[in-house]
């Protein structure tokens, strides 16, 4: 399986972009494992980084309720 990212050849993930940020998170608003995702090690880093800004300026939420 080959890395998301890699091969759509996406250079920046965009925390504002919230779309694509709910597909590599679970039901529970978690992220989920590169073991599960199929995305490479470096852009899983930047992945969880995007996931937390868009958090913290309240573009995500933090849990399902």
């Amino acid at each position: 399986m080959q890395c998301y990212f890699c091969q759509n050849n996406i250079k920046k993930i965009d925390f504002k972009n919230t779309e694509l940020l709910s597909k590599f998170m679970s039901e529970m608003h978690k992220i989920r494992p590169k073991r599960k995702t199929g995305v490479c090690s470096g852009h899983q880093r930047r992945l969880s980084q995007a996931v937390k800004r868009a958090r913290y300026m309240a573009l995500v939420s933090y849990t399902n309720l």
